[in-house]
This record gives structure tokens, C-alpha cells and sequence, in this order.
């Protein structure tokens, strides 16, 4: 039996890395993309493999459309045809008010969230859909509870990024609803990985609503959920994965 083929863009840490441990235990093959760290994702697809799936690291800068065409091309012929992506490529920027920003980290920030997840998604289009010669399949894209906080004092250019991924969501959803693909988008909350400055996850800890950042396990165990046929009349949806804020 054929496995469903996952690539991750951003595999190798967070919600990406969690995202690809949870896939491999269910049944699929996995292509982790990363960016600097070659050590985080050979362990990540080294726990693929000891739950049986194939497993292959990609090196490539989300931000750039060369790098993202090539980890597309090389997770096909390393792994067979992509039937699944997800998005989880993501930077927060050097945290301020707007008017304290540079343009270079908003830049960077615009890149990697909301260029580099349209870009993915083009090329994961071009593979699954029915239109392109593909056999369909489902796309996860990682947004932010920022999208609707809106970032104030720390990152507005990142919510901004993170609103566009929304809005993302909901068109290609509308137009490749009848070419076999889905597109949904998480919003996590505060989660414990390493996208914060140091420090800022113990600051606004004692803000939120349940009194605790999430974990990475219980924002993979939503992407999955979307990803997998239990999903198959969900599509366009954005889900709030945020404990309550």
C-alpha cells in the first residue's frame, strides 16, 4: 500500500518537528525541510523512520522562490508525489512597536510568513491538483492568534504577515474546492517553541487564559487532524488552537 507523502516546510523544530513525529506514528512518509539546523532534522526524520515511514531532510530558505521550487522537486523524487503539505516556516522578528521596526526585519518577517506560505502553496497546487494532473490532496498552513490580536507592542508587522495567511486560507480554498485539494490554517496561541525572544513566554505566561503557553504535541495534533480524511469536508476553515485567547 502506498504511504502518503508529507512534506513540511520548517519541519525541523516546533510545531513542524512535533507535526512530523505525529505523522510518521500515523502511516505517513515524511519530507522535513529546515533551514539551518541539519542536526534537529535528522532527528526528527530519524523518529519517522523508527515508526516505520520513510524519511527525508531537505535543506531550503522558505523565503526564496528558487530554494522552495527545489525542495518541492527533490521531496518528489526522494519520496514519490506529495498528497500533503504543511506550512510551518516561520520567523516573529525582533519584537517592538511598528514605529520602532526596521524595514529589514519587516521585510524578513513579511518573507518567510506570508510570501514564502504563498509560494507554497502555489507549488503544492501544481502537484496535487486535479487541474495539474495530480490526484488531489491537503494543505495545512500555520498562522497566528496575532491575526486577530493583532500583535500590539510586539509584532504588528507579524500579525499583519499572519493575516494574510488567513486570508490565504480562504481563497485558495474557494478556488481549488472542485481540483480535489483543501486548504485550512491553525492559529496557535503562545506555544512553547523557539519562534519567542528570550524571555517573552514567561512575561505573558500569567496573560493568558489558561495560565500556560501550549505545546507543540497539541498544535500537531490539530494540523494532523486537518490534514487526514477525518477532515475531508473541511476546507477554508482557520482554527483557533490558542487556549482560549
Amino acid at each position: 500500500m502506498t504511504r502518503p507523502v508529507l512534506l513540511i516546510a520548517g519541519g525541523g523544530r516546533g510545531i513542524g518537528a512535533a507535526t512530523a513525529r505525529f505523522a510518521g506514528q500515523r502511516g505517513y512518509d515524511v519530507a522535513i525541510n529546515y533551514v539551518q539546523n541539519a542536526g534537529a532534522a535528522a532527528s526528527v526524520a530519524d523518529a519517522v523512520k523508527k515508526s516505520g515511514g520513510k524519511a527525508f531532510t531537505i535543506q531550503g530558505d522558505m523565503a526564496a522562490e528558487a530554494d522552495i521550487v527545489r525542495v518541492f522537486d527533490a521531496t518528489t523524487r526522494a519520496l514519490g508525489p506529495i498528497t500533503h503539505f504543511v506550512h510551518s516556516a516561520g520567523v516573529g522578528g525582533k519584537n517592538s512597536r511598528l514605529d520602532a521596526a526596521t524595514a529589514d526585519t519587516i521585510r524578513e518577517v513579511i518573507d518567510v510568513n506570508l510570501f514564502g506560505a504563498l509560494i507554497c502553496s502555489r507549488e503544492a497546487v501544481r502537484r496535487m491538483s486535479t487541474a495539474h494532473g495530480g490526484k488531489g490532496g491537503s494543505i495545512v498552513l500555520l498562522s497566528s492568534i496575532a491575526a486577530v490580536t493583532g500583535g500590539a507592542t510586539e509584532y504588528v508587522f507579524y500579525a499583519a504577515a499572519k493575516g494574510g495567511v488567513d486570508a490565504l486560507t480562504n481563497g485558495l480554498a474557494r478556488e481549488v474546492a472542485m481540483e480535489g485539494v483543501r486548504v485550512n490554517a491553525i492559529r496557535p496561541g503562545p506555544t512553547d517553541t523557539e519562534i519567542h525572544e528570550p524571555g517573552r513566554l514567561a512575561r505573558i505566561t500569567p496573560l493568558l487564559p489558561m495560565k500556560r503557553p501550549g505545546q507543540p504535541d497539541e498544535i500537531a495534533e490539530a494540523v494532523l487532524f486537518l490534514l487526514s480524511d477525518a477532515a475531508s469536508y473541511i476546507s477554508g476553515a482557520v482554527l483557533n488552537v490558542s487556549g482560549a485567547r
